[in-house]
C-alpha cells in the first residue's frame, strides 16, 4: 500500500472504513469528504458502456448513455484473435473514461457448459483456454486506458436457474481444469482492477462468502492484487463474506450492512484488521481511478462504429457454403427474407443491454450496395407466423437468382435472468426455410442468435452462416461477409450439436432443489462429444473461409523453459486473403487420469495473403499441460509421450506429431492405505521393498508361498491392494512395524 493510501487509513473511523465497503447508491461507491476520499462510478459492460442517465436498475430497463455496442463475447470470442480483442477492449474504456467510469464490469468468461444457459451471448467459449485469453486481452485493452475491469462470474456460475441460491456442485478435477482456469489466467497475466464475485454456491457455500475462492484461490494461489466486488445482491451474510475476502458489497444495503460491521468490531466477533485490509483495497482503487489523466470528449462515434464493424465481421462463422455459393455473384439478384434482415437483434438481454451510437440492418446495406437488385419480405414477426408474410415470402424467393433468409431467436428466447428450454428455432420460422428452399435452391441461411441452436435444414441448405449477436454494425458486417468485402474467419468456439439429448450436461442441468450436479465431470464441450466419438451438426473450431489452407507437416520441441514450440507452415492455396485459425489440440494417450482424445492448448489466427506460406509457431505454456492431481491437490504435469495434432477443428486435424514431456516430481507421503503398487513405485520405498520381497522368495523353504507370489494374477491384484493390510495375508511375511518404519523412511522430508 502507497504511503499517502496509509495515511488515510489511519485517519479513518471504523464507521468511516465500513462505509467505504458497499455503495452508497446503485452503481457510485461512498465518498469520505472529511478526508478527501471521492466516490467513483462502475457500471456495466462488458461488450460496451451502459452508463444509466437516471435510475439505476441491473436489468437494462432505464435508459443509458449512448455508447458504442460492440459485438458481445459470443461473437467476439469467434474471432479467435486475442489482439482485435485488445483493440476492442481499448475503445471500450476509451468511452468509459470520457464518462468518467472507474471500472466497467466484465469481461464475463464462464463456460458454456450447456447450451441453455440464458447469458452464454455473454460468455466466450466451453473451452477455458479460449475464455482466458479473449478475456485477459480484452481486460488489458479496457486498463490501458486508465479504466479499471471487472473479471466476473467468480465462479461456476453457469446457469441463470436459481441463480442466487443454487449450489453448483463440482468436483475437484473439472473444478480446477475447467471453471477456474481461464479465471487464474486473466488474473495471472492482466491483474484486473477487481473481480466479480457470483451469486451462487460452489459446493454448498456461497461464493461471496467463501475463503478458499476469495483468498486462498484468489490471492494466495494465484496472486490477486486488486479489489473484489461482489455481484448486485450477491452478498448474504456481510460479516461473514468480509472475513472471506469480498472487500466491496454493492449496491447500497442503505447503511445496514455497514452497521453490521461494526457492531462485529464492537462486540469483538470482527478482528479490526479484517476490515483495515477491505478498506485499504477500496482507497488503493479509489486511487488507482484517480491517476486516469482526465480524456476529453466528445466520443468519435463513426471510428468506433466503423471498429465494432470490422469486430462483427470477424466474427461471423462460415458454416456451409456448397458450390461456393458465397460470396454471392456481383450481378445477382436477391431475395432478402426475414425480419432480422430489416430489425437486427445485436445484443441480449438483461445488464449488459447497450444504448447504441447508431444502429445497422442488413436491408439497408444491401441496398446501398446491391440497389434494386434486392427485395425483402419479413416473411415472419418476432410473436409468430403470419400467413401473408410467409406466402410473400416465398413467392418473392422464387423470383430471384438467390435467396438469403435470416432466422433467429426471438429476444424473449435469451436473456440474463432464465434458461433457455430447448434448442429450437421457432416454428415458422423453420417452415419458411423448407417453403423457402423448395422454390429456390440457392438459399443462403444467415442466423441471429446468442447461443446455438439445432439445425435440422443443415443437410439441405446449401450455405448457413452464423452470425451470432453482432453489435451495432452488425447488420453492415454480415452483408461484407455475404458480399465477399469481407472473407469470413469466425470459427466456432463451442460445439453445435444434433440434438439437446447429445450435451454434456443433459440430465444434470439446471438441477434441482438447490443443487446443480456437474456430473459430466471434466468432460464439458467438444471434450465430451470427442471422448463418446458422437456426431455433431458442426464442431468446436469449425468455420469455412473464401480460400483454402494446406498444412506441411508440424514440428514440436521443448525449450529449456519446459514449454512445447510447435511449428507449422500453413499455404493459402486459394486466389484471395483469407484468415485462417491454427489450432494446436494435445492428447496424452496413456495416462494416469482419464483424459479427453484432445484439447485446446494454443490458437493463433493469421492473415494470409494468397499462394502465399507462413510458418506460424504456437506455444503451449507448460502449466497449460498440467491436470488436477486430486492426491496432491495441486497442478501437475505428467511426463510422457504427447500427441500435438495441429488443424482448424477439433475434428478437422491436418497434421500431427509427438513430443516428450519430462513430468514433474510428485512425491506423494504413503500411509498404510498406499496401494503395493504405489509403495514399489516409490523412489525410496520402492526398492527397499522389492529387496525385501526378492529376499523373501530366494530364501522361502515354502514352494507353496514361493509360488504365490510369482503368480502374474495375484500380483495384479496385490498391486491395488493397501500395504497396511497386507501384513494380514499369510506366507507374505510382512509385519505392520515393518510397513510403519518403511513409510516412516519414506516420508522423511515431506511436509505433513
Amino acid at each position: 500500500m502507497a504511503d499517502s493510501t496509509r495515511d488515510l487509513l489511519a485517519q479513518l473511523t471504523v464507521e468511516e472504513k465500513a462505509s467505504l465497503t458497499s455503495g452508497a447508491d446503485f452503481w457510485n461507491t461512498k465518498a469520505v469528504e472529511r478526508v478527501g476520499v471521492p466516490s467513483m462510478m462502475l457500471t456495466d459492460g462488458p461488450h460496451g458502456l451502459r452508463k444509466q442517465a437516471g435510475a439505476g436498475d441491473h436489468l437494462g430497463i432505464n435508459d443509458s448513455v449512448p455508447a458504442t455496442c460492440f459485438p458481445p463475447a459470443v461473437g467476439l470470442g469467434s474471432s479467435f484473435d486475442p489482439e482485435l480483442a485488445q483493440r476492442m477492449g481499448r475503445a471500450i474504456g476509451t468511452e468509459a473514461a470520457i464518462e468518467d467510469v472507474a471500472v466497467v464490469l466484465g469481461p464475463g468468461i464462464n463456460i458454456k457448459r450447456s447450451p441453455l444457459c440464458g447469458r452464454n451471448f455473454e460468455y466466450f467459449s466451453e473451452d477455458p483456454l479460449v475464455a482466458g485469453w479473449m478475456g485477459g486481452a480484452l481486460v488489458d485493452g479496457i486498463q490501458s486506458r486508465g479504466v479499471g475491469s471487472s473479471l466476473k462470474h467468480f465462479a461456476v456460475n453457469n446457469q441463470e436457474s436459481d441463480r442466487m441460491r443454487v449450489s453448483a456442485d463440482v468436483d475437484p478435477r473439472p473444478l480446477h481444469e475447467i471453471y477456474l482456469r481461464g479465471f487464474a489466467h486473466v488474473v495471472r497475466q492482466s491483474q484486473p482492477w477487481t473481480v466479480m464475485c457470483s451469486y451462487n454456491k460452489i459446493n454448498g457455500v456461497y461464493a461471496s462468502e467463501n475463503p478458499w475462492l476469495l483468498t486462498d484461490t484468489l490471492r494466495t494461489a494465484w496472486g490477486f492484487q486488486g479489489l473484489v466486488v461482489s455481484d448486485w445482491g450477491a452478498v448474504n451474510e456481510r460479516v461473514a463474506a468480509l472475513v472471506a475476502g469480498l472487500d466491496l458489497e454493492m449496491p447500497s444495503s442503505g447503511g445496514v450492512t455497514d452497521a453490521e460491521i461494526v457492531a462485529a468490531i464492537c462486540d469483538g466477533t470482527l478482528d479490526p484488521a479484517v476490515l483495515d485490509t477491505a478498506a485499504e483495497r477500496n482507497l488503493e482503487l479509489v486511487a488507482k481511478a484517480q491517476q486516469r489523466p482526465p480524456v476529453a470528449g466528445p466520443l468519435d462515434v463513426d471510428a468506433h462504429h466503423a471498429l465494432a464493424r470490422e469486430v462483427a465481421g470477424r466474427s461471423i462463422v462460415l458454416l456451409k457454403n456448397d458450390d461456393a455459393l458465397l460470396p454471392l455473384a456481383p450481378d445477382s439478384s436477391v431475395a432478402l427474407i426475414g425480419e432480422f434482415a430489416r430489425t437486427p437483434r445485436f445484443q441480449g438481454g438483461g445488464s449488459s443491454h447497450i444504448n447504441p451510437t447508431k444502429v445497422d440492418s442488413a436491408l439497408d446495406e444491401f441496398v446501398a450496395q446491391l440497389g434494386d437488385r434486392v427485395r425483402f419480405a419479413p416473411g415472419f414477426t418476432f410473436d409468430g407466423a403470419d400467413a401473408a408474410l410467409f406466402e410473400e415470402a416465398v413467392a418473392l424467393a422464387g423470383q430471384q437468382d438467390v435467396a438469403v433468409l435470416f432466422v433467429g431467436l426471438p429476444a424473449a428466447e435469451e436473456s440474463e435472468g432464465f434458461d433457455r428450454e430447448h434448442l429450437n428455432l421457432p416454428a415458422a420460422q423453420l417452415d419458411l426455410v423448407d417453403a423457402v428452399l423448395a422454390v429456390n435452391p440457392n438459399t443462403v441461411v444467415v442466423l441471429s442468435n446468442g447461443a446455438v441452436v439445432t439445425l435440422p435444414f443443415a443437410e439441405s441448405v446449401p450455405a448457413i452462416v452464423e452470425a451470432w449477436l453482432l453489435g451495432q454494425a452488425g447488420g453492415s458486417a454480415t452483408v461484407d461477409v455475404l458480399t465477399g468485402a469481407v472473407n469470413p474467419s469466425g470459427r466456432l468456439t463451442e460445439t453445435i450439436p444434433l440434438r439437446l439429448e447429445d450435451t454434456p450436461a443433459f440430465g444434470n442441468f439446471p438441477g434441482a432443489l438447490g443443487h446443480v450436479r456437474y456430473g459430466e465431470g471434466i468432460y464439458v464441450g467438444y471434450r465430451w462429444y470427442d471422448q463418446r466419438e458422437l456426431d455433431v451438426a458442426y464442431p468446436f473450431g469449425h468455420g469455412l473461409s473464401y480460400t483454402e489452407f494446406s498444412y506441411e507437416p508440424v514440428t514440436a520441441e521443448t525449450d529449456e523453459t519446459g514449454q512445447v514450440i510447435v511449428t507449422v507452415r500453413v499455404t493459402n492455396v486459394g486466389d484471395r486473403t483469407g484468415r485462417e485459425v491454427v489450432q494446436a489440440y494435445v492428447g496424452l494417450d496413456e495416462s494416469i487420469v482419464d483424459r479427453a482424445p484432445r484439447e485446446l492448448k494454443a490458437f493463433v489466427s493469421v492473415e494470409i495473403p494468397a499462394g502465399m506460406t507462413c510458418e506460424i509457431p504456437l506455444m503451449i505454456h507448460r502449466d497449460d499441460l498440467a491436470y488436477w492431481d486430486v492426491r496432491a491437490d495441486r497442478f501437475a504435469v505428467e511426463g510422457g509421450t504427447y500427441r500435438i495434432d495441429v488443424g482448424s477443428s477439433s475434428r478437422n486435424i491436418a497434421q500431427s506429431t509427438t513430443v516428450e514431456v519430462t513430468g514433474d516430481e510428485l512425491r506423494l507421503p504413503l500411509t498404510m492405505e498406499s496401494s503395493l503398487g504405489e509403495v514399489m513405485a516409490h523412489p525410496v520405498a520402492g526398492p527397499i521393498v522389492a529387496e525385501q520381497l526378492a529376499a523373501m522368495q530366494s530364501d522361502s523353504s515354502d514352494d507353496a508361498a514361493g509360488g504365490f507370489l510369482d503368480d502374474p494374477m495375484v500380483t495384479q491384484l496385490l498391486g491395488s491392494f493397501p500395504i497396511g493390510r497386507l501384513t494380514s495375508f499369510p506366507g507374505v511375511g510382512i509385519e505392520a512395524d515393518q510397513v510403519r518404519a518403511l513409510i516412516a523412511v519414506a516420508n522423511q522430508g515431506l511436509d505433513a
